[in-house]
Formats: structure tokens, C-alpha cells, sequence
């Protein structure tokens, strides 16, 4: 639930600014704003308000206001205007219509946005007079561009309109992550701390490391912290790697395809912990770990009454085998605990520099309930505070490496495993912390605005970037495209969304049963 909460107030938090981008530019070009919502409303609105005559008005659980329209009479005949299909056409009210409208009319107002919430608790929208959108098509236009319409604006300031929104969620990002670097700062574990090595999952023991490998160089250049080989080797493809193993350097060279194979492995990991979480409802489900700081498993904490707390386990003790099996680190600890669910396991460990042995019994879900120290009280962390001024520059740079980054790994949605890794709310949703931490909201806030700003970027039709691509096309060849033109390319566009949105949460529910 906490989840969830965190995921709506931060989609509500960007789509609102997204639209306030495209709503500030519009009207600083005096372009009319029809409606401004946060979420959808089809036939109600939660609460809808406009200035009316003077004076605010405010509804609540309201139907929403009839479109400020007549409909198409033939002057010959005097019948309807039908369109192919035979639906009736209507036009906007003239000024003179409107203006015979009550006094308490809404629709009398039309220089006057109305504002409101929806109902539907995702999205929101902007609606600008004189453009095809998701709000209107083309029949919904007047014949001829009125002056506060956005068709009637030159190139230049409708390109601004469409813009607004990319820019403010690009900004915001920046913003964000500056004020985190001012608020908390940064810390970070330099690689060079990490001197007892690291810990390597299988896909990446296939490569040719070895448990306590020390990276030195990935192409020659020397990793700052184990955020960066991630990066390199999965992200960026990277190849050529140089390790330190006890006093030898050894050369690597990793597989062209390790960053598919990666998502395919951790596919598949997931797939097997979903598998045990609906045989076990009470499952706590592992998240796959790649590579990691190599931290021995010295108890810190025994649980009361816990598997360890029996098998005489105490604060210090170091554990390092289970049934024999060598267990280095925390990491190989659990792994090996995990393949003897409702048995009994003997432990290693040393205490007060005495080997020991102690047998236990595990259950179903393999918890020793003995927590080992934390990485922290091995190796340096190194602490960085950020000034007010200093922090703007910083978060600048901090979000632009984060968007070339997602950039880069854009290219492996593309792939059959990076395909099966999509996810839509409930996989964005995960990505917040189940316990509220302001930091890590702001932090998946900023992330999630830099998302935006860049899938609104794509060449796609119904996106802010297929508005740009055709603005481009019209500054190119002096040729506006018709409404018509642009009704189509959108419903083209819009149908698209809908099936990757469809795909992405379906991925979602698929994942909840198989």
C-alpha cells in the first residue's frame, strides 16, 4: 500500500508539472487553455472549478460541462452535417453564441481555464484551444484558425508549446536531485576500499572471475565505485577487463551478449522466487545480485527463538561454511541455506578464533535469523556535503550522467530478454521502498521525471515528441500538416501507446501467476 501511495502522489506530482509546462507557455503566447486536469474524467469530475463571471466557482462530484458547441447545419438544406460514418459534426460556439449563454454559464467564459480532478487516478491532461489532441479531433475545430487557437501561433511558439512539458520535467529532475545532494549529500563507497574483493554471481563466473576478484580497470579505466561496473559491463558492453587476484593481474575479456544473457538469467531467477512466493505466501522473495562488495557473515544480531538463536550462534561469531560447503561471504551464506528448505544444516563458524560447529534446523522459507554485520563496518565510506549554490551544478551533472545512462540502456528493451524485463505500474511501483523514506521518494521522483521527459521526446505520434517531429518537418518545408493528417497520426500513435501499455502491465499480471 505504501507502494502504491508513493507511486500515484509521484506520477500526480510529475504529470501536473508536465502540463503546467505546456500550460505556462501556452498562455504566454495568449493561447487558450480550455481545461486543465490532474487525471481523467470521463462523464464526472471528483472536483472542477473555474472563474465565472468574476467570482471562482466549485463543483464537487460533478457531471462534467456540455463542450461549448452547435451543431453543423447545411445552409442549402438545412439538414444535419454528417460525417462519413454518419455521426452529426458540430462547431464551436461563436463569441456572439456565447455571449448569450447565462451569466453563470460556464461555457461563457472560454478565456478562463478550468481546473480540475478526475476520477481515473493516473494521468492528466491540458487541453489548448485549436489543437488535436487526445481532447479533441479535427472536426472539433472551426473552419478557420481563430487568433487564441495554437494552430493560428507561428512555428516557433508552437514548438515552445510542446516543449513546455519536456523541459519542466527535465528541469524538475535536476532540481530534485540537486536538492538531495543539499539536503543529504552523498555517500559512496569507493572500490579501492573494498580490499577483501568481490563477490560474483555465476553468469559472471562463466566470464572467467573468480570470488575476490579486485577490479582494476574495465578498458582501461579504473571503476570508482561497483555502480560504474554494472554500467560499463552490462549497459555500455565494455569488454576488456584487468583484475587483481591475490598478487596476479589477470586479463578478461567478457561475451559481446552478456547484457542479454543477464536479463535472461535474472528472468528466470525472478520467474523460480515468484514460484516459491505463491507456494508461500509468507515468502520473502531474494533479489538476484549480480556482483557485490565480498562482506564475511559476522553475526551482529541472533533473533529470540530463531533458528540461530538454537544452533548457540552469538554476536561475533563468523560464519563460513554450511554443510561443509564454503560460505566467504554473507551472499554465498544465504544462497547456501536456501537449498536445504525444512532440513537440517551444520554450520562452520569461528568465535574468539576457535572453529565450531553447530547443527540446525532450517524451515520452509531457510531463515537463520541471525543478521551479520553491515558492509559499513569494513570498509570507508566517504561522506560529501553540498553547499546551496554548489549543490545546483552538482545535481545538473548528476542528472544528466542518469539520463545518458537510461539512454544507453534503452537499446536492450529492444532485445527478446529486455522485452520480457518490461514492466508497467506495478513493476514502477516496486521500484519504491515498501517503509516511507522521503529521500528515496524524492530520488525515484527525479528518476521518474527524467523517464518522462525522455519517452515524451520519441518521434511517436500522441507524444510530445511526434508534435516536435512534425514541427521540425514544417520548419524544414515551410508546409503546415493538415488536422486531418494529425487526427490520423495520432489515433495511430495513441493505439501503439495502448498496446505497450497493455504489454508492459500485462507483463505486470503475468508475473503475479506464472
Amino acid at each position: 500500500m505504501i507502494q502504491a501511495i508513493q507511486l500515484i502522489l509521484a506520477l500526480s506530482f510529475l504529470v501536473v508539472i508536465h502540463e503546467l509546462g505546456h500550460f505556462t507557455f501556452a498562455r504566454l503566447f495568449k493561447v487558450r487553455v480550455e481545461k486543465f486536469y490532474m487525471f481523467f474524467n470521463p462523464k464526472i469530475s471528483l472536483l472542477r472549478m473555474k472563474r465565472v463571471n468574476g467570482k471562482w466557482q466549485i463543483r464537487f462530484f460533478a457531471p462534467n460541462v456540455e463542450p461549448a458547441v452547435v451543431e453543423m447545419i447545411d445552409p442549402v438544406t438545412g439538414a444535419q452535417k454528417k460525417d462519413e460514418k454518419g455521426n452529426v459534426l458540430y462547431r464551436p460556439m461563436t463569441d456572439e453564441e456565447l455571449q448569450k449563454l447565462p451569466e453563470d454559464d460556464w461555457r461563457r467564459y472560454p478565456d478562463n481555464t478550468e481546473w480540475g480532478i478526475g476520477w481515473v487516478p493516473f494521468g492528466g491532461y491540458c487541453s489548448i484551444a485549436g489543437m488535436v489532441d487526445e481532447t479533441k479531433s479535427a472536426t472539433d475545430l472551426p473552419s478557420d484558425p481563430q487568433p487564441w487557437e495554437f494552430r493560428a501561433k507561428n512555428v516557433w511558439q508552437r514548438l515552445g508549446i510542446i516543449s513546455g512539458g519536456i523541459l519542466v520535467n527535465f528541469i524538475a529532475a535536476l532540481l530534485i536531485f540537486g536538492q538531495l545532494l543539499y539536503h543529504w549529500g552523498t555517500d559512496t563507497l569507493p572500490l579501492r576500499n573494498v580490499t577483501s574483493g568481490l563477490y560474483y554471481s555465476e553468469i559472471l563466473q562463466q566470464e572467467g572471475f573468480e570470488q575476490q576478484d579486485r577490479i582494476l580497470t574495465i578498458d582501461g579505466q579504473e571503476p570508482e565505485e561497483l555502480a560504474d561496473v554494472v554500467q560499463w559491463l552490462i549497459i555500455e558492453g565494455k569488454r576488456d577487463v584487468v583484475v587483481l587476484r591475490g598478487s596476479d593481474t589477470v586479463a578478461l575479456t567478457m561475451s559481446e551478449d552478456l547484457g542479454t544473457r543477464y536479463l535472461a538469467f535474472q528472468n528466470e531467477f525472478d520467474k523460480q522466487e515468484r514460484e516459491k512466493a505463491r507456494r508461500d505466501p509468507s515468502y520473502k522473495k531474494f533479489r538476484f545480485a549480480l556482483i557485490s562488495e565480498y562482506v564475511p557473515f559476522v553475526v551482529d544480531t541472533v533473533l529470540p527463538n530463531s533458528t540461530a538463536y538454537y544452533a548457540g550462534l552469538q554476536a561475533g561469531d563468523s560464519l563460513v561454511a554450511v554443510n561443509g560447503v564454503p560460505t566467504g561471504c554473507d551472499i554465498l551464506v544465504n544462497r547456501e541455506l536456501r537449498k536445504h528448505p525444512c532440513d537440517s544444516v551444520q554450520l562452520t563458524y569461528y568465535r574468539a578464533g576457535e572453529m565450531m560447529t553447530s547443527g540446525a534446523f532450517l524451515g520452509d522459507q531457510t531463515i537463520l535469523g541471525a543478521y551479520p554485520k553491515s558492509k559499513y563496518a569494513y570498509f570507508e565510506m566517504e561522506h560529501k556535503e553540498y553547499g546551496l549554490l554548489e549543490s545546483i551544478p552538482a545535481g545538473v551533472v548528476y542528472g544528466w550522467d542518469m539520463l545518458k545512462n537510461y539512454v544507453k540502456q534503452f537499446r536492450l528493451v529492444f532485445t527478446k530478454e529486455g522485452a520480457q524485463s518490461l514492466g508497467g505500474f506495478g513493476a514502477i511501483g516496486g521500484m519504491f521502498p515498501s517503509v516511507w523514506n522521503w529521500y528515496l521518494f524524492w530520488y525515484m521522483t527525479a528518476f521518474l521525471s527524467l523517464i518522462l521527459a525522455f519517452m515524451n521526446f520519441l518521434p511517436i505520434p500522441a507524444l510530445d515528441g511526434g508534435y516536435i517531429l512534425f514541427l521540425l518537418v514544417e520548419i524544414l518545408t515551410g508546409k503546415q500538416p493538415s488536422d486531418k493528417f494529425l487526427e490520423k497520426a495520432n489515433n495511430i500513435g495513441f493505439i501503439l501507446l495502448i498496446i505497450l501499455l497493455i504489454y508492459a502491465n500485462g507483463n505486470d499480471i503475468f508475473k503475479l501467476f506464472f
